[in-house]
């Protein structure tokens, strides 16, 4: 039952075994789950895949198609996935909260809502321990971007390129990725600098990141002093000097690019930033959509990487292991100033939100994920790394932890992004032989790996094989 398929594609990869078996798929046909997708949803809802997945059923890094096949799931639905396909531990608490109580809204108090902001908050530096929930990483930016104004009593806010930060109107100011991008106004009192990409960017070397793998960039700095990081930050001072007020209301980056395929900036560059964001007035955003709860596996928020404490964070994705909730962190202070006049989320901490959000914590915990993420995530960035040095597209391997992203050019010394096409081939392929990975880049042009934080060295050595097959066809194609 478990692999009655036949890959369309040869791999000499095995993939590892599994001993769960999914139930039989009885819901709509195919053809009519096609047709209804054409007439009723949204056409701005793409689907992967020249013929797309069916998914029936998940088991921790285990997807099942409506045909039984299995997937290895590395892209964990967008980085979202943070424990596993139903974990055990965090489905029976949700399903015990089901029984239980579903909703109050928070203006009575519950234990499971009190329990967990006093847990998540334990995990957070002095003076980060107030918690505002809500239900979207795009409302829990949109949220830090009102908290900023309202404390600094400051308007101008400032962006990285290449960053994703949401799609509301307000929200879509602060991104900086040309796809998301609509042609109506946004972006008013946002302004956006230069990224720090070390490898695609106009400086960088093979020192720059808080990685085990570097760009293949020469470096000429001498030990403790990063030049690239210097010409960054004085583009930085440059957009501070010429396009923004003499006091700002802050400053938002992701500690790792998530959307534009895990771009790392040079060590100390945040460290820098925020002292210069500071001075001018403003406040530091850490947006820990993609980075935060553990997924660097070193630490458990992306920011704890680059040795600062923002003033305000934000949460969603791995937070609920795909349970829609995110939240807001951030001193007492600048949470006082929210509370000058009425501000409210419905569904934002419920009850069932925070039983699932508690569950994940100790999942994080009682697996050992952080641990497991340093040394799977960094055993798996080594084994990419021998793929680049194999392959004249593989242009970059970078990430830290099961952040990861490989970027793919036409070939090393332009750093020409492969074209769609190409990228969209070699996707397919990975997925004909049962390995899932998602894509960004400005231009799609690099791999996005993110799977759940639960999975093993066998299961890289597997999908290592199979992206590796994958490159090997694209080269016979090409030839």
């Amino acid at each position: 039952r478990q692999q009655k398929w036949k890959s369309s594609v040869s791999t000499q990869a095995k993939m590892p075994p599994c001993d769960f078996v999914p139930e039989k798929y009885q819901a709509y046909p195919y053809e009519r789950m096609q047709k209804i997708h054409e007439q009723h949803i949204s056409p701005s809802l793409r689907l992967y895949y020249k013929k797309p997945l069916l998914l029936h059923q998940g088991h921790m890094q285990w997807l099942f198609d409506y045909e039984g096949r299995r997937y290895l799931d590395f892209f964990a639905g967008i980085a979202t996935v943070s424990v596993g396909h139903c974990h055990p531990k965090v489905t029976m608490a949700t399903q015990k909260q089901l029984a239980r109580l579903w909703h109050t809204t928070n203006i009575y108090m519950h234990p499971s809502i009190h329990e967990y902001a006093e847990k998540l908050a334990s995990l957070f530096p002095d003076p980060l321990k107030v918690v505002y929930l809500t239900n979207s990483g795009s409302e829990a930016n949109d949220l830090a971007m009102l908290l900023a104004r309202l404390y600094t009593r400051n308007f101008d806010i400032i962006s990285l390129r290449g960053g994703y930060h949401g799609g509301t109107a307000y929200t879509l100011g602060l991104t900086a990725v040309g796809l998301y991008k609509h042609g109506v106004a946004n972006g008013f009192g946002c302004t956006t600098t230069m990224l720090p990409d070390v490898f695609r960017g106009p400086w960088g070397g093979s020192r720059c990141r808080d990685s085990p793998v570097q760009t293949v960039r020469k470096c000429s700095c001498s030990e403790g002093v990063c030049l690239a990081n210097k010409q960054y930050l004085e583009q930085f001072k440059d957009t501070l000097n010429t396009t923004m007020t003499k006091t700002i209301a802050g400053f938002i980056a992701e500690p790792i690019q998530g959307v534009n395929g895990a771009v790392q900036y040079p060590r100390s560059f945040l460290k820098d930033v925020y002292q210069l964001v500071r001075e001018r007035g403003g406040v530091c955003i850490s947006d820990e959509v993609q980075t935060g709860f553990g997924r660097t596996g070193s630490h458990f928020w992306g920011f704890q990487t680059h040795g600062v404490v923002p003033d305000i964070v934000t949460l969603a994705k791995g937070i609920g292991n795909g349970f829609p909730m995110a939240g807001v962190v951030t001193t007492k202070e600048i949470a006082s100033s929210l509370a000058q006049n009425l501000h409210f989320n419905t569904f934002g901490g419920s009850p069932l939100a925070c039983v699932v959000g508690s569950a994940v914590l100790d999942a994080i915990e009682e697996d050992g994920l952080l641990k497991n993420t340093e040394d799977v995530g960094t055993y798996m960035l080594l084994e990419l790394a021998k793929l680049r040095d194999k392959f004249e597209i593989v242009g970059d391997v970078r990430g830290k932890g099961l952040m990861i992203g490989v970027e793919m050019v036409t070939d090393k010394d332009s750093r020409h992004p492969l074209p769609a096409e190409e990228m969209s081939q070699i996707l397919e392929d990975c997925k004909d032989m049962g390995v899932l990975i998602g894509r960004g880049g400005l231009y799609s042009q690099t791999f996005r790996i993110k799977p759940p934080l639960c999975i093993t060295k066998k299961d890289v050595d597997f999908a290592v094989e199979v992206f590796h097959t994958a490159l090997q066809r694209h080269m016979g194609r090409v030839a």
